[in-house]
């Protein structure tokens, strides 16, 4: 399940990692329908091929060689349940906030000490940045990776939410938490009611607006770095709030798209390991979501 947040492969089992890239069932009358591109494909994605492909009998192969997608899980045995996704991400949360609290414990921020804790921090979400991207371009989850991921985002986390807690707005870090909380329980409300429908058409556009506001965030802080300031102030100010509200409904909008590949992934019977996946994605989304809701209170309380 790579993820579709911040690093843009991100959540939805892909065609790297096997799910719906291909449509691998096949069409009355006709062989196997290609759907690549297109990540809400319908069919199984982890059916086992047939004719051709003299491994389709073998429950344990590694992958579909004609397709390049891991098999099914065979029946009762190894697939992936909700347990298995609520567990993995309760490990990988968990690792965060651990990290969290004690950075935010052993990193004051104080005059003294803000320049070093705080390039700690920089430095963490740094590490934790490379380590997100290695694996989402790795074909299958690597738990350790993903945990040590969690890790260094939660120092991260833990000096950032210190900053602005202690020197710009107090309290900004439980408001982000509850606000965090309240658009993870609505988004899976709506979903879970058919408020919210996540089809290709959802995805198309979610995914361009995203790449839209990545870029706008990139340029603005190529010209916070060279040209001093606050650069074109897409983060500051009555624009800065208006980007924090967008970045809070992108956020939303990814997790419809988190429930939506949890949700087919048991459906199609994806394998365990595939729940590793599932954490991380949403571990990358609620990272997200509780940095803009930080972002926005610092605005919203900030002198300047």
């Amino acid at each position: 399940m790579r993820s579709r947040n911040p690093v843009f492969s991100r959540r939805g089992f892909s065609r790297d990692n096997g799910y719906a890239g291909f449509n691998t069932a096949p069409q009355a009358g006709g062989p196997a329908v290609a759907t690549q591109g297109n990540p809400y494909a319908q069919g199984n994605p982890y059916a086992q091929s047939t004719g051709a492909n003299p491994y389709a009998q073998n429950p344990y192969a590694q992958q579909d060689l004609q397709h390049g997608a891991p098999p099914q899980a065979p029946a009762g045995a190894g697939r992936m349940t909700m347990d298995d996704v609520v567990i993995r991400t309760a490990s990988t949360l968990g690792t965060l906030i651990v990290t969290a609290a004690l950075a935010w414990a052993l990193l004051p921020v104080d005059d003294a000490n803000i320049g070093r804790s705080y390039g700690i921090g920089i430095g963490a979400a740094l590490i934790g940045m490379v380590l997100a991207l290695v694996q989402s371009f790795k074909r299958k989850a690597s738990p350790a990776l993903i945990l040590t991921y969690a890790a260094f985002e939660g120092v991260f986390l833990g000096v950032v939410s210190s900053v602005v807690d202690n020197r710009i707005a107090d309290g900004a870090a439980m408001q982000a938490v509850i606000g965090t909380m309240a658009v993870f329980a609505g988004v899976l409300i709506a979903y879970k009611a058919g408020w919210i429908r996540v089809n290709r058409r959802f995805y198309g556009f979610v995914m361009a607006a995203a790449l839209g506001f990545v870029f706008l965030m990139m340029v603005n802080l190529l010209f916070a770095v060279f040209g001093g300031g606050d650069g074109l102030g897409f983060r500051s100010g009555a624009l800065g709030v208006v980007f924090g509200i967008v970045g809070i409904i992108l956020g939303a909008c990814f997790l419809a798209m988190d429930f939506k590949q949890v949700e087919d992934g048991l459906a199609y019977g994806a394998p365990r390991e595939e729940a590793w996946l599932a954490a991380f994605g949403l571990t990358l989304t609620l990272v997200w979501l509780y940095l803009e809701f930080l972002r926005l209170i610092a605005i919203l309380n900030s002198n300047d």
